[in-house]
């Protein structure tokens, strides 16, 4: 066998061996982990939400529960903000929603002595994603995922 030729083939072979990765597969690689990325990220925001929501039902209860000790503490009388609970040394702050609004309070409610609502994302008095004191969101999704 011819030297030359041999040591041509090993050259050959070495440069198929030593080449990086082609275009497509670079592409195919960014795709996939932008499928990945996109992927988790749904999965985080809604984790996000879910959160908030429940963030603002624990708020509202325990809200509802300060505004009801204010009551004990001023014969009956509503409050009618935050600002009322902390006048009165019930809450040591004035909270806001998880969507930076203020709650509702209002008394006599209708679903007990008093009733405290955050508008939701939409920021809107009705706007269907309401949280209410006296709503368990647990038993709203449970609701909605019956009707499905």
């Amino acid at each position: 066998m011819n030297p030359q030729l041999h040591t041509v083939r090993q050259a050959v072979r070495r440069r198929r061996q030593s080449r990086g990765m082609t275009l497509i597969e670079i592409l195919v690689v960014l795709a996939i982990i932008g499928l990945i990325v996109g992927g988790v990220s749904v999965v985080a925001f809604n984790a996000l939400s879910d959160s908030k929501v429940k963030v603002a039902y624990n708020e509202v209860v325990e809200i509802q529960k300060l505004s009801e000790q204010y009551m004990l503490q001023k014969n009956d009388k509503c409050p009618k903000s935050m600002a009322d609970l902390k006048a009165a040394g019930v809450t040591a702050r004035v909270k806001k929603d998880p969507w930076g609004e203020e709650y509702v309070i209002v008394c006599p409610g209708q679903h007990g002595p008093v009733d405290v609502t955050s508008n939701g994302p939409d920021k809107k008095p009705s706007g269907g994603d309401d949280v209410n004191s006296w709503e368990d969101p647990k038993e709203i999704e449970a609701a909605k995922e019956e009707k499905k």
